[in-house]
């Protein structure tokens, strides 16, 4: 029963950080792939700022939105 308790409280996470912090249940985004190949974006913006040590997304978000030309590819090791 744990591990279905935990699953679900993963999903509710992450869900609730998609759609409070991008807005993912507003989003216009509904045909074809779009939708999965968004919600991939995001889950990868997410992982990445909480693998850099951000415990709050959107106010990582900010931060990296402060050097938008440099700092999201310091997060992903490509600069």
């Amino acid at each position: 029963m744990s591990t279905i308790k935990g699953k679900l409280q993963i999903e509710n996470r992450l869900h609730f950080v998609r759609d409070t912090t991008f807005t993912e249940d507003a989003s216009k985004i509904h045909t074809g792939h779009g939708p999965e190949n968004m919600a991939t974006l995001r889950n990868l913006a997410i992982n990445t700022l909480r693998s850099a040590g951000h415990r709050n997304i959107a106010a990582g978000l900010r931060e990296i939105s402060y050097h938008p030309f440099t700092r999201p590819l310091d997060l992903l090791g490509l600069s």
